[in-house]
């Protein structure tokens, strides 16, 4: 068969061999995208999906997990806000808030994807801890989570 090809190939002119090797090489590339690459991206983006989804759920579990047992009256708020905001954040799940600090009794808190139920959970246990919201802006994401603005502020006792 290697002296078929061999003889095959012999029998076209240069210019068709180049073109022949181009398209062959092109055809490696085809093929590599849609055996490797392709395939290879897909399963990056379910594994981030899927790690999403597993970060909202410990969010989720560990805020209601802290919701039961924090059930006390509202206690005397933290100073500085910012502080307790980044603390509690991060203990809830949202380790990628950004919080800015808006003087010591007062912080703005940015999330770009959390669940629903996580979140206002986690907004109840602010308010437990002696926060109150002063403004919330939140829009829907396509995987079913919000994008949360939220203005926290030290209640005055």
């Amino acid at each position: 068969m290697n002296a078929a090809v061999s003889a095959w190939w012999r029998l076209r002119t240069a210019r068709e061999q180049r073109l022949l090797l181009v398209m062959f090489a092109l055809l490696a590339l085809v093929v590599a995208w849609f055996l490797v690459i392709r395939p290879l991206a897909d399963a990056l983006d379910e594994a981030k999906r899927e790690h999403a989804d597993a970060v909202a759920a410990l969010a989720e579990a560990r805020t209601r997990a802290g919701m039961r047992s924090s059930r006390a009256p509202v206690a005397a708020p933290v100073l500085p806000v910012d502080a307790f905001v980044s603390r509690t954040a991060g203990e809830a799940g949202f380790a990628g808030a950004r919080i800015a600090a808006q003087g010591p009794r007062q912080a703005n808190v940015a999330i770009d994807a959390a669940r629903p139920q996580a979140f206002f959970a986690w907004i109840e246990q602010m308010e437990q801890g002696g926060l109150a919201v002063e403004s919330l802006r939140a829009r829907t994401n396509p995987d079913r989570t919000l994008a949360v603005e939220v203005v926290l502020q030290a209640r005055v006792r």
